[in-house]
């Protein structure tokens, strides 16, 4: 079994894979941290057991708290609400679809794989030192 969250992200840039957990380790609805390479990630799995993966950091309290977050739907999109503001992103690509009053800002959102029931997260790859290209 193969999900990918964001193919976009994949696409993107090269991805530095980490292998996080593996799928019966997350409940289904329900978030749970992991910190990979020094970045904090959210991870979720839906009822359907697709797994998404989003920044940690909730972008307005600046508290790393996107686990412990509401996760739901908005019609076919899979959200989590942040549980300190309630502000709602879209688990794919991070798109804040609620700001609940205030300016819109996005969640980072990383790519996912499970293969053979092993939970994938992939980073964007570390640049050149000191910037070069």
């Amino acid at each position: 079994m193969s999900v990918e969250v964001s193919a976009e992200v994949a696409a993107a840039a090269a991805l530095t894979w980490h292998e996080v957990c593996v799928l019966a380790d997350l409940s289904p609805e329900r978030g749970a941290a992991a910190l990979l390479d020094g970045v904090q990630v959210a991870l979720f799995r839906t009822h359907d057991d697709q797994v998404y993966a989003v920044q940690q950091l909730d972008p307005y309290s600046a508290a790393n708290v996107m686990s412990r977050g509401i996760v739901g739907s908005r019609g076919d999109v899979p959200t989590v609400a942040s549980p300190m503001y309630k502000q709602v992103f879209d688990l794919r690509t991070g798109e804040c679809l609620d700001a609940v009053g205030k300016e819109p800002k996005p969640l980072q959102s990383y790519a996912v794989t499970v293969v053979d029931g092993v939970v994938s997260v992939g980073l964007p790859a570390p640049g050149p030192p000191g910037g070069a290209t």
